[in-house]
């Protein structure tokens, strides 16, 4: 769609408008001009031109700034559809009153640093034949980086002076220390088959900004079209971690629960203040839940900057979605501004993500961060989202096919270049400032076999980034976790690259786990090898059980309810038709499909959860839950509720009050259960003096039931059953250990209290009749 500007100002000048058009206009004469004509139609890019000259080489430059107002146009588009425009006029041009003080500046660090001389702003561009840095003044406490608000001061970098190397730098004396926006426009080859999409009309994010200012409020339906910038602080005291310590937990001792900040809270019947739902402070509200689950640590589903509404910047079957989940980053270093309570904005964000941080090492909780390193928001070039990257280097921080079009193994358009030595860099220096700014304790990796191709987009054996982050002082000693696989077919389930130091997402539990407990044929084995540690898998140089991060669900994918409640995904809400989400769930609706009031059905279902659950915290390995399973969450058959910013996802608080005395004990017992017994917890894999197997029938297809005694140093034996068949089974139980009895401490088949008695129930005869769809656990005391 076209687009046409007239203003009239005093001398020649042109604009360019998206479609190339030229317009004449006037201007003053200046060393250093920036005209400041933007247009967006559904989208916040920045269009308008630049003129640049060299000026004296004085120390002392006049910086010139732009003011600018915004108004709303209709304009009728070719099929004689009215489009609403936001489109911004550059009202008048002014010399500011400030001279500052203008320095060569140095390469590093990246980013903006404060040095002896003042403020020192540092970017990479390899390709770029021009740099202009871009500053937004404003007063104490404004929260929005709109320009339309302040006046954008633009400076041009002069490459003979300004650059090192590929790095683009300058220094400014008496520069305020704080509440001062900026951004770059980059300007380069315009050559798209040689890779790159330099487009100077936008200012763009520096990758290394430690704040994102942009929209306060998540999901303000007001603000939808947001510019983001970013900003720095050198004036706030230094954050009070008085003794904060890592709980360091040992990886074999580990409970995660997988959970999303705002989702958490966000719901009214959290029955927290307003100003705090949905935020890092909420989080802290709520650790005596976590306690009380008996977790001991979070992963939090992605905390860094993300634009939410991304999906409404243009018409699309997607434009009613939020994205709520955050996989979409746009600055890797920079906290989720939008967490902040009260719409604080991103130093307040920063603070408060500290002080979450540091309540929950106070609980005993670690925090562990789920990390977005395979793909960035801005897309691909047929819905390009040009906030940073793609406008400073395309060519170095994408993978790009010999034609220079993105390769996508990351199913979002476009795939981080992660192994080239300027991007593995940034992502080292991300996860290092995380854990020394903000001190997480581990990182799980999004599609982390991204994280093992070449910059040609082929797989490698020994990627260096991989390799870096197991090798590497300060992150060695965090818990990494890789997804092992991508969206081009890279699995890597027990093969991941890993030093000895790698977990993995094991997804080969996840579905042999489930489809034995959900009763499908010939499964019996693959299942015993999955709860017993997976060594088919890890049992390779100095791989631990630990290192397979077993999981029944996670957050994409249905809720353990859901699991046992649907055969299909139902995803119309999701705008693409039913054809997102897996269709491979291994799930069971137990006889009707959604929500039911058949007793027997809702009876049937319980059972399932429960026997998942204990499945779960049984196993040899780590154990990862999702928020909400501990009370049954649902989402109705959804399995990919990415853009929901509703009850689908949201914590339902006043479910969990409803399922406390009953769904919650079981969940919440079972979780100490297996903290207290180190026998679930083996440091390494389990020999023939560990394990007894009451199985002689191997390989019979048909059997659906398993059991089997753990072996406790002093006589501690556990004996579990499982019964996936739809009818009883009477089985012989083993003697216990000399001087033992056996207890029991869990039937799932009994109701509440009884499905799960601490001390065990004494009484227990030499056979028991397995329920269907049900398990036991006996203790011997």
């Amino acid at each position: 769609m076209n687009a046409t500007h007239s203003i009239s100002l005093p001398c020649c000048f042109n604009i360019i408008s998206r479609n190339k058009m030229l317009q004449s206009i006037n201007l003053p004469s200046v060393s250093t001009v920036s005209f400041f004509c933007p247009i967006s139609i559904s989208s916040p890019t920045f269009l308008g031109l630049q003129s640049s000259a060299k000026g004296s080489g004085s120390p002392h430059q006049q910086i010139y700034k732009t003011r600018s107002c915004t108004t709303h146009i209709s304009v009728s588009a070719s099929r004689g559809t009215e489009v609403h425009v936001l489109e911004e006029h550059a009202l008048s041009m002014e010399d500011t009153s400030e001279a500052f003080k203008i320095l060569p500046g140095q390469a590093l660090p990246l980013g903006v640093s404060e040095i002896e001389d003042g403020i020192n702003f540092s970017v990479f561009s390899q390709h770029a034949t021009s740099v202009t840095l871009c500053l937004l003044f404003r007063p104490t406490g404004w929260g929005d980086c709109d320009t339309r608000k302040e006046d954008m001061v633009e400076l041009g970098l002069d490459p003979s002076v300004n650059r090192t190397g590929d790095v683009w730098h300058i220094c400014i004396e008496d520069l305020p220390r704080s509440n001062v926006l900026y951004g770059y426009r980059i300007d380069g080859p315009k050559d798209w088959g040689q890779g790159h999409r330099f487009d100077s009309s936008i200012v763009l994010i520096d990758p290394y900004a430690k704040f994102i200012e942009g929209r306060r409020l998540f999901g303000d339906p007001n603000n939808k079209i947001s510019k983001f910038l970013g900003t720095y602080d050198f004036e706030s005291p230094t954050f009070d971690w008085e003794d904060d310590v890592n709980p360091n937990i040992p990886e074999k001792d580990l409970v995660i629960y997988e959970m999303n900040v705002r989702a958490f809270t966000a719901d009214e019947s959290s029955g927290i203040d307003a100003d705090i739902r949905g935020s890092y402070l909420g989080v802290i509200e709520k650790i005596p839940h976590l306690l009380e689950l008996g977790i001991n640590a979070v992963e939090f589903l992605p905390v860094f900057e993300f634009d939410e509404m991304e999906f409404q910047r243009r018409p699309n079957s997607r434009d009613h979605m939020i994205n709520t989940w955050g996989y979409s980053t746009i600055n890797f270093f920079a906290p989720m501004s939008r967490y902040a309570s009260c719409g604080g904005g991103p130093l307040n964000a920063a603070r408060e993500f500290k002080e979450m941080v540091k309540a929950l090492h106070d609980a005993g909780i670690e925090v562990i961060l789920d990390v977005v390193y395979n793909h960035t928001n801005e897309g691909d070039d047929k819905l390009p989202y040009t906030t940073s990257f793609r406008g400073i280097d395309n060519k170095v921080y994408y993978m790009l096919d010999e034609d220079s079009k993105y390769m996508n193994f990351s199913g979002c358009g476009n795939t981080l270049n992660c192994n080239h030595p300027v991007v593995m860099e940034l992502i080292i220096d991300s996860l290092r400032h995380w854990v020394n700014e903000y001190h997480v304790d581990g990182f799980r990796f999004d599609l982390a076999s991204v994280l093992c191709r070449g910059t040609d987009g082929l797989p490698l054996s020994a990627p260096p980034l991989v390799r870096a982050i197991a090798e590497d002082d300060v992150l060695s000693k965090c818990k990494i976790i890789a997804e092992p696989w991508d969206c081009g077919g890279l699995y890597l389930v027990g093969k991941f690259p890993n030093w000895d130091r790698w977990a993995e997402w094991n997804g080969k539990y996840r579905d042999d786990v489930r489809r034995f407990i959900k009763g499908d044929c010939g499964l019996k084995g693959c299942f015993a090898t999955r709860i017993s540690g997976s060594a088919d898998l890890y049992r390779v140089n100095k791989r631990k059980p630990y290192h397979s991060i077993n999981f029944v669900i996670a957050h994409d994918g249905f809720t353990l309810y859901d699991l046992v409640s649907y055969n299909v995904k139902h995803n119309d809400a999701n705008g693409e038709g039913g054809r997102d989400g897996s269709n491979d769930n291994y799930s069971w609706n137990c006889g009707f499909e959604g929500e039911t009031e058949d007793a027997n059905i809702i009876a049937l279902r319980s059972r399932q959860m429960k026997n998942f659950h204990l499945a779960l915290m049984v196993s040899q390995g780590t154990p990862m839950m999702l928020m909400g399973d501990e009370y049954g969450h649902t989402r109705f058959g959804n399995n990919n509720t990415y853009g929901h910013d509703n009850a689908l996802n949201n914590f339902q608080w006043a479910k969990l009050d409803a399922k406390k005395e009953d769904h919650f004990r079981f969940f919440s017992e079972v979780v100490k259960f297996r903290k207290t017994h180190d026998i679930f917890k083996h440091e390494n894999f389990l020999e023939k003096k560990d394990v007894t197997w009451h199985e002689d029938n191997w390989s019979n297809s048909e059997s659906k039931f398993l059991a089997f005694t753990l072996h406790g140093e002093k006589g501690d034996d556990i004996y579990l059953a499982f019964n996936a068949h739809d009818y009883f089974v009477e089985v012989a139980i083993p003697s216990p250990p000399q001087n033992k009895d056996w207890f029991r401490v869990v039937d799932t088949n009994l109701q509440s209290p009884d499905d799960f008695v601490a001390e065990g129930v004494p009484g227990v005869k030499s056979t028991y009749n397995v329920a269907p769809y049900s398990s036991i656990l006996l203790e011997a005391k």
